[in-house]
Formats: structure tokens, sequence, C-alpha cells
């Protein structure tokens, strides 16, 4: 047997006893017990599709999924059957859990009412592409209202201030806006916004809108401190300074007195002025 034959010989008999050795190890981890790990489980409601705020959520709009019972959503629900009937106060995306904060209390119906927390009021305003932001404010985002007027306790002057600040926004838009943003599948001008507000301010605005010109300026939902500004007149806008008012002395006190108004100048002076005109002598008045 010459060299090359050896080799081959060697080479064979080691992939063989490779294959043997292969097929019972095979055999041995295939004979072991298999080892099940139970992980447990719970159910939790989700919604199949998205759901509006304000819709009564039917069965329809639910299905129960395997939930880790280790890491339950807090206040979530495990029957379908509590969250039927109920108004969604939030809006829930698809496959998100429902929980008691997001629906609105049992009996209450849907719709708006029930999102308006206690102690407060929904109202809602006329407006247009420009004082609606361009679109910009929708549900859940914060504005300031600001007012322009003209104020007869300083002769009419046109002054613009801020009247509400830090308000919630509800709606953005009528349910037809809603409906047709939601069959078109676009954008529709927003034509009326609800706010939230105390009775105070419900009274303030619409004593604004009626008086004078609103406007909506939108805020950073993190800057939750209250706007507080003098107003601006349009003497301030034009850059005309009004005079300070003079100062009396009254049983040793300062009071602001009015400055009397200047008086009208003198009426200008008529001349009499005679003209000849060839054999024509006439006189005419002149100022």
């Amino acid at each position: 047997m010459n060299r090359n034959t050896r080799t081959i010989v060697v080479l064979a008999i080691a992939v063989l006893m490779a294959g043997i050795a292969a097929f019972g190890v095979y055999l041995a981890v295939k004979s072991m017990p298999v080892r099940e790990v139970e992980v447990a489980r719970t159910q939790a409601v989700v919604a199949t599709h998205p759901l509006a705020v304000g819709s009564l959520v039917t069965k329809d709009d639910l299905k129960l999924v395997p939930w880790p019972a280790a890491t339950p959503v807090p206040g979530s629900f495990t029957e379908i059957d509590k969250v039927v009937n109920r108004g969604i106060i939030v809006a829930v995306s698809e496959n998100e859990p429902l929980t008691e904060t997001k629906l609105a209390p049992v009996g209450s119906g849907a719709g708006l009412p029930p999102t308006i927390t206690e102690g407060m009021r929904a109202i809602s305003v006329r407006v247009n592409e420009v004082i609606g932001v361009a679109g910009f404010v929708v549900p859940g985002t914060r504005v300031d209202v600001l007012v322009t007027v003209r104020r007869p306790d300083k002769n009419g002057a046109t002054e613009s201030k801020t009247v509400l600040s830090n308000v919630v926004v509800l709606t953005a838009g009528t349910r037809y806006d809603q409906e047709r943003a939601t069959a078109e599948g676009k954008a529709i001008p927003t034509t009326v916004v609800t706010l939230l507000l105390t009775p105070e301010d419900s009274e303030k605005l619409t004593l604004a809108s009626e008086e004078g010109r609103i406007m909506l300026t939108l805020r950073n939902p993190l800057d939750t401190m209250p706007t507080k500004t003098d107003g601006t007149q349009l003497q301030a806008l034009l850059g005309q300074v009004s005079p300070p008012p003079e100062q009396k002395v009254v049983n040793g006190r300062q009071v602001a007195r009015a400055v009397p108004s200047p008086a009208a100048p003198p009426a200008p002076k008529i001349y009499t002025v005679e003209t000849i005109r060839a054999a024509k002598r006439a006189e005419e008045e002149v100022r």
C-alpha cells in the first residue's frame, strides 16, 4: 500500500468516526425531556381601530389580546362588557389598551359633555384660517385669547390685550368638518374652536367676541406661566407717546390732573383787495 492510499484510508476512517459521534450526540439530545417555561398571561381590552374623542364604544371597536401578567396596564380592562357603551374622552390608537382615564363615567354617554371637567364650561367661537393659527389649533393644544377693541374711556383709542391665558382647546371644527376630514382623508379649514373655560372666563370671551375682534395665539404646552401684559394702543404702535398727566397738590398729596387740550388756532384774517380791469373796478376778499 503506497503512501497516497494510506492517507485516503485514514481520512475516510476519521470522517466515519466523526459522523458516528455526531449521530450519537444527536440521539442523546433528542432523548432529553423538553422543559417549558410557563409565562403568566392575562387579557387586555384594546381598540381594533382608532377611536376619536366623543365616540361611543361598541363591541366591534374592541378585542381581547393576551397581555403579560407581570406588567399590567394600570386601569385596564379584562372584559369587553365593562367598556361597551362608554364615551371616549381621550383619543385612542389602534391596538392601544383602553383604561379608565380614557373613558367617560358609566351612564354619561358620548359626545363632548363627558370631556368637560367639573366646574368648567365649554364655549365655541367662530374662527377663520388666520384666527385659528393656520390650522395648528387642534384638540389638546393651549392658546391665549387676544381682543382688539376701542376704549371709550380713552376717547375711542384702539387697544389690543390678552384677556385669557393658557386655555385648553377641546375640539377644532364642527362635527361636519371632522366627518369631511375623515371621509376625504385631508385637512379641512377649521371654522369653529371649542375652548374649556371657567364660567368667569366664558363671560370674558363672550364680551370680547361681541365688542371687538378676537385672535388666538398658540402656546408651548410646557409653558404654563400666565400671560400678563398692559396691552398695546395704536399710539404706542405708531411711536407716539402721550404726555404724562399734570400733577397738582391737594391737602399735601399729589393728584393727577388731566392736561387741557391745546386751544384751536385763530381763524385766518380776511383782506380786501381792490382790482382795476380796464375801466372796471372791483373788490375781492383774500384769506
